[in-house]
């Protein structure tokens, strides 16, 4: 019998098919730079967690990759003999394992018992953590710990970084002590479970659905689906929300191509999407596109803003994954039809947010209007540096008065095939404008790839040559997005550009 860890029990938990492909063809996961990501990120707010249950440093960390398994499983036990914080302390039993973050010595009745706390990047609990949270428990108890409470320790987004590394406050707790304690015995079911499945010589059958990115997103998903026919033109190419009886109505008939859907079912823009991609033939309201935006006079602005969050703020004054503008670009169209274009990029390591702001109310000047796709993005933005620059409150707060977002003109008044029932950008301008290719940028090409950017460029490791490159990149990647949106603006309001 293997002995499985937690994260495979929470596999399991979420799928028997990834389980058994986790055990037996580890090579065909293949994780996405977000979930790479989020591997790091829970390893820094470990790391400060260690810092916040133990100020004095007399705590003892295990690590099993280095000390190897079973004498990490040896060390634990003797560890929890003594009355020091406990970090990574392993337990195994009935073919289970794991480590818990945080064990911290507690008296009881005059007897020393253990707290176990577990540490999670999340702002909220979610229902795979109490799960979670019962493993740890029940394997805990199983080794004869005299355990009295555990908790659920997250990140506490509201909680504003003082500076000076001073992180008391980061972590919000939850007692979970009461539930994960009562289901013992529906642990050892998952496990006795999840045992049959890896004893399986042949992987099990299970269909991709919702399962597939809930509650996290599965390595094997592009595995799986290559086993299974794909719609020519799937049914989730339609956008916005589904109506009961339509969804009703896919499932009952299981439906996937989106020829196979009745048009009495679909609201006007669905309409829309299913009638422009069996055709092949695009839809475009150019005269209601041009309506919408002939109130707009120039001189006009096209603005567009990079950003970076921290799980961990490193900037005094900001919080818990709030996005801080570290960029921005503007092109401003005069009357004459001249373009120009202005931009702002700070890879100093500072915060960069109140120089921002500064650049920012001097790039777009006092009047005309201000195009920007996805309004909601950058106006969020502008209203945080509202807040904490007041001095800068009303120039700032001015610009979000003249936006006016394109992202509704392109979703009312044209659709592409090519689309697939996106609005995004990088889905519109491919379609309207072939000659402009993010794809063809060097190095960064959307937003994921400038922030992984701008955090190598700030790392103290980072050599000045690499930063000067990594500035040009990101410098050409957001003048394209900003560009981009020039060009949709002259196509729908029907105004020519001079080149």
């Amino acid at each position: 019998m293997r002995t499985l860890s937690k994260s495979k029990l929470m596999c399991f938990r979420q799928c028997p098919k990834r389980l058994w492909l986790e055990v037996h063809r580890p090579d065909l996961r293949k994780d996405s730079s977000a979930t790479q990501a989020s591997f790091a990120v829970g390893h820094q707010v470990g790391d400060i967690a260690q810092r916040l249950y133990d100020p004095e440093g007399k705590g003892a960390l295990i690590d099993p990759q280095a000390e190897g398994f079973d004498t990490a499983f040896t060390r634990t036990q003797t560890l929890l003999r003594s009355a020091q914080p406990i970090f990574e302390a392993g337990f195994r039993a009935e073919g289970a394992l794991a480590f818990a973050d945080v064990m911290l010595p507690v008296r009881k009745g005059g007897k020393r018992t253990w707290r176990m706390v577990e540490v999670k990047s999340s702002t909220s609990v979610k229902d795979y953590h109490r799960d979670d949270a019962a493993v740890q428990v029940f394997l805990a108890h199983a080794c004869g710990v005299p355990l009295s409470a555990i908790a659920l320790a997250h990140i506490d987004s509201s909680w504003c970084y003082p500076g000076d590394a001073d992180y008391s406050g980061l972590l919000l707790e939850n007692d979970l002590t009461e539930e994960a304690f009562s289901r013992g015995e529906e642990v050892r079911s998952w496990i006795a479970a999840a045992q049959q499945i890896v004893a399986k010589r042949k992987e099990p059958t299970v269909k991709t659905g919702k399962q597939c990115s809930d509650p996290y997103e599965c390595g094997f998903l592009a595995y799986c689906q290559s086993l299974e026919p794909q719609a020519e033109q799937p049914i989730r190419w339609l956008p916005g929300r589904l109506s009961n009886s339509l969804s009703a109505h896919i499932e009952a008939n299981s439906l996937t191509e989106l020829r196979d859907v009745p048009d009495a079912l679909l609201n006007d823009k669905q309409q829309r999407v299913k009638t422009a991609t069996l055709s092949g033939k695009p839809y475009f309201d150019r005269k209601a596109a041009a309506q919408a935006l002939a109130s707009h006079k120039l001189p006009a602005y096209f603005m567009d803003f990079e950003t970076i969050q921290f799980a961990v703020p490193i900037w005094k004054g900001t919080r818990p994954y709030q996005q801080i503008p570290f960029q921005f670009n503007v092109h401003r169209l005069s009357r004459t039809g001249k373009l120009e274009q202005q931009a702002f990029l700070d890879l100093s390591g500072n915060d960069p947010s109140k120089a921002f702001a500064k650049a920012l109310i001097a790039a777009c000047g006092k009047q005309g209007p201000i195009f920007v796709y996805n309004a909601g993005f950058e106006t969020a933005r502008i209203r945080e540096l509202s807040d904490r620059f007041p001095r800068l409150a009303k120039p700032l707060l001015a610009l979000n008065e003249r936006v006016v977002d394109l992202l509704p003109v392109a979703r009312d008044h044209y659709y592409h095939p090519s689309q697939k029932g996106s609005w995004s950008i990088k889905a519109v301008l491919p379609a309207l404008c072939p000659d402009l290719k993010y794809g063809d940028l060097d190095g960064v090409q959307d937003g994921g790839m400038a922030m992984s950017a701008y955090l190598e460029a700030i790392a103290a490791h980072t050599s000045q040559s690499r930063t000067s490159e990594i500035e040009q990149q990101l410098l050409a990647y957001c003048a394209l997005d900003t560009y981009a949106m020039v060009r949709l603006w002259s196509i729908f309001s029907g105004s020519a550009l001079k080149v």
